[in-house]
């Protein structure tokens, strides 16, 4: 089985290369950009056939020209995911024409074809539900992956050749994000904001919502790595799916379970969030005039439809997830 990930040195997609060496499968394909070097870290333990920079790869693919060989599905995680990048001509290069581009050639050569959407798709809106009318992406980032969305359903419309699939991420954390700095998740912020100076900020009260329980729904990667590879065993399932938890929890569970996980490793016992507060472990600030009206301020994956396509296992909780991904930082990077 030879399998072309795309962001393969990135949070995702190293997380995927990791999986599939667990299923006894190394000739994978990795493409990247290692402008930014300190990525090679997520493919040191990995075991992968070549790897090809990302330029080098999409000409390939325009051109016809790509090595000849039984490719069994493409990974594409490969994306600008810094949503604050405004810079909209580069955006829809990378996030829209790329995966269009490998979309026709996947479609033509009769390739499975599992892409990374995500939830920035729906903005501001209180429905997280995989219909039209409920999407409302408030930056280029969440356009981008919007727009090829919609080019997915209209091919699903018309007839596809092979399967197509399309994962609308939302709040993921877990191992291998280091080197996404300021755009990795609010959990290893927490985690190394705990361990430099011994306690964690929240935000207070906003928009109606108490101190720390603005909510998201928070997903570790191993459930994000776990979904991919169900729709890479079933290739007749096509179709754009939420991918979360189902479960919205407050960042007061998230600071509290990071917290937490970083006390039971120093032979500390837990404390409830009561006691988190009150020993000024976790601490609140004011929230951010600059983010008044810009903040989202609740997050739920509707995921009725990926149930439906035949998904049954159950999700990590923010506790279970962040302790193992607490265990894991602490082993892995000190």
């Amino acid at each position: 089985m030879t399998i072309i990930v795309t962001g393969a040195a990135g949070f995702i997609g190293s997380n995927l290369v990791k999986a599939l060496n667990q299923r006894g499968i190394t000739d994978i394909i990795a493409v990247d950009n290692l402008s930014k070097g300190d990525k090679f870290h997520n493919l040191a333990d990995c075991e992968i056939a070549h790897y090809l920079d990302k330029h080098e790869f999409i000409q390939l693919v325009r051109d016809h020209h790509f090595l000849k060989m039984d490719i069994d599905a493409v990974l594409h995680q490969g994306a600008c995911s810094d949503t604050m990048n405004h810079d909209g001509k580069y955006m829809m290069e990378n996030n829209y024409q790329y995966t269009l581009d490998l979309l026709d050639w996947c479609q033509f050569e009769r390739i499975p074809f599992i892409y990374a959407s995500s939830a920035a798709v729906y903005g501001k809106g209180e429905v997280f539900r995989e219909e039209r009318p409920l999407e409302k992406p408030l930056n280029v980032y969440g356009y981008s992956k919007f727009l090829f969305d919609q080019v997915l359903r209209q091919r699903i419309h018309a007839g596809l050749t092979s399967q197509v699939v399309g994962l609308r991420y939302f709040n993921v954390y877990g191992m291998r994000e280091q080197h996404k700095e300021r755009m990795a998740s609010v959990a290893y912020h927490h985690f190394n904001q705990y361990r430099e100076q011994g306690f964690v900020n929240l935000f207070g009260e906003y928009g109606g919502y108490g101190k720390g329980e603005h909510s998201r729904d928070f997903i570790s990667v191993e459930d994000i790595v776990k979904v991919n590879l169900f729709f890479l065993d079933n290739p007749d399932k096509s179709g754009i799916f939420n991918v979360g938890t189902g479960r919205s929890q407050p960042f007061n569970d998230l600071a509290a379970a990071t917290v937490n996980a970083c006390r039971v490793a120093a032979h500390q016992s837990p404390l409830s969030l009561a006691e988190l507060v009150a020993q000024k472990l976790i601490r609140y600030v004011d929230f951010p005039d600059a983010l008044v009206g810009k903040y989202q301020s609740f997050t739920q994956a509707d995921i009725t439809q990926l149930r439906l396509a035949g998904y049954t296992d159950d999700f990590l909780t923010v506790e279970q997830g962040v302790e193992r991904y607490v265990a894991w930082m602490l082993e892995n990077l000190g």
